[in-house]
């Protein structure tokens, strides 16, 4: 096992998941190469379990049959022999049948773990070699008005031995050799022409069949393999399954232990930053008195915009927190998106004087209101105006603008003349805590919090966000917000009682039974 590394800290404890699948690949291939080693055909044991179990199975299963075609043989074999010799050779055939059923049987009742695969292969080899004997017994092969008959017989036999046997190859071989060496005794005493090509046929057909049997077997084995490889799929699937599961636990903990962590230090935080933030703009205030010393009253004032910007800090990372927990609750109403541009444009205001910056604002006085978080929506105005006056250079300008969509939903727009932000480096500042080049050169204060913030709340309204930079082109902050939060203008409603409800009409017939 590797040492643990500092990588290996930074990503998590223990293996990376490629390290993991490697070690699970070789473990594979070791069993699967241990596992050939003790095999005598050369493939895995579950391979030559299974290429078995099918032999025993198939043999099973044409036990029936096999009897059917036993005594359709002997009875057209009487033909030729005596009804006697026919019945003896049945007997033989039917006896082998007998024995090799319940060997195949008794096979396949047995625990995969508790066989000899090597002792029920010679088992299996020599109930095939007694099979083919007996049913070459039985063909009438000395009668010479019966060869014909005896070669269809033999074909027919072989063809039947060489498909059941097909996945033990070892067995089908040694049943086919009985039948060649029966045909081959027909040319001991050939006496016509005609008996040589019929027995050369019916050679050839039986080295056919035993080509046949070959790829059968090839066949059975491909279907294994593909069975076992769909297999181990599905146990890959159901491990990936278990360690996703242990992950997004983890993951749960993990978001939940930050949560708690948050709030602990938000409260531990914020109780000694109010008393830091009270006292400090009381002594920059000189509230009590002058100060003696006139720097006294520059870092009382350091002091309290140093706490400010550590409260914005601590609230931003609780707002972040939040969107990426999904427990951002939205408290949605209506709202105005040119009222929250208006309220941050004067909020900026004066810093935009400070750096003599134009803001140009262009508001389509046309456009209903939003159905949204008015806080949220707060925030994310500000946090882009903000943002563009923060990186706007001194003289520059700034315009905002708010309309239509294509689609029938608003935009806002804020786009600066800013130095922009190389292509490379887009991603970056979206990501949490990320600042690009430009802002740690020039050494601006902020949290890389601000466009993650505003990202997390337009998709929690189902809007959109883009960013459009180029260097020495500016930057551009499109948001945008879907057609289904716009709030069409809606007919008043008529609130008057007697405008609103119909005149009743008098039920006649109800005063008459009154009067009664």
């Amino acid at each position: 096992m590797p040492d643990l590394t500092a990588e290996m800290v930074q990503r998590g404890r223990g293996p990376s998941s490629e390290e993991v699948a490697r070690r699970r690949s070789m473990s594979r291939d070791l069993r699967s190469a241990r596992e050939r080693l003790t095999s005598t055909s050369g493939l895995e044991r579950a391979f030559d379990f299974e290429l078995m179990r099918l032999y025993a199975q198939y043999r099973a299963d044409a036990a029936i049959p096999l009897v059917l075609f036993a005594l359709t043989l002997a009875a057209a074999s009487t033909i030729w022999i005596d009804p006697v010799n026919a019945a003896l050779g049945c007997a033989c055939v039917l006896g082998a049948l007998a024995v090799t059923t319940a060997a195949c049987r008794r096979f396949l009742r047995r625990e995969a773990s508790s066989l000899s695969l090597k002792r029920w292969r010679r088992v299996f080899v020599l109930g095939e070699i007694l099979q083919s004997t007996t049913w070459a017994l039985m063909i009438p092969l000395a009668v010479e008005d019966a060869r014909t008959f005896a070669l269809f017989g033999l074909v027919v036999v072989a063809a039947v031995v060489t498909m059941l046997a097909a996945t033990v190859p070892l067995a089908a071989i040694c049943a086919l050799v009985p039948l060649t060496l029966a045909a081959l005794s027909l040319l001991a005493d050939a006496h016509g022409t005609h008996t040589i090509p019929l027995v050369v046929m019916a050679v050839g057909s039986q080295v056919f069949f035993a080509g046949l049997g070959r790829r059968l077997y090839a066949s059975a084995v491909g279907a294994l393999q593909s069975r076992a490889e769909k297999d181990a799929i599905f146990a890959e699937l159901e491990q990936a399954k278990a360690n996703s599961d242990e992950a997004r636990r983890r993951a749960e903990e993990a978001n939940l232990a930050k949560s708690s962590f948050l709030a602990t230090m938000s409260h531990e935080l914020r109780t000694p930053l109010n008393a830091i933030l009270g006292f400090s703009e009381v002594m920059k205030n000189e509230i009590f008195g002058v100060h003696a010393a006139p720097a006294y009253q520059e870092y009382s004032t350091d002091i309290h915009d140093s706490g400010m910007h550590l409260l914005n800090l601590i609230n931003e990372i609780l707002d972040l927190s939040r969107v990426e927990a999904g427990r951002y609750d939205l408290n949605e109403e209506a709202v105005t998106l040119a009222s929250a541009v208006e309220e941050a444009q004067h909020m900026m205001a004066l810093r935009a004087r400070g750096k003599s910056q134009t803001i140009h604002v262009h508001v389509d006085g046309t456009m209903p209101r939003l159905w949204a978080d008015e806080r949220a929506l707060r925030q994310i105005v500000l946090n882009v105006l903000s943002n563009a006056v923060k990186f706007t250079p001194q003289g520059g300008e700034i315009t905002v603008k708010v309309g239509w969509t294509s689609s029938g939903g608003q935009y806002l727009s804020v786009k600066d003349s800013g130095p922009g932000i190389p292509e490379d480096e887009i991603g970056t500042v979206l990501t949490s805590f990320g600042r690009g080049s430009l802002a740690i050169k020039t050494a601006e204060q902020g949290s890389g919090l601000g466009l993650p913030i505003v990202k997390g709340l337009v998709d929690l309204h189902g809007g959109g966000f883009q960013l459009k930079s180029k260097p020495r082109e500016g930057t551009e902050v499109i948001v945008t917000f879907p057609a289904a939060r716009v709030m069409e203008t809606l007919p008043a409603v008529d609130l008057n009682p007697a405008k609103a409800m119909p005149e009743a009409k008098p039920d006649k017939k109800r005063e008459r039974r009154e009067a009664a």
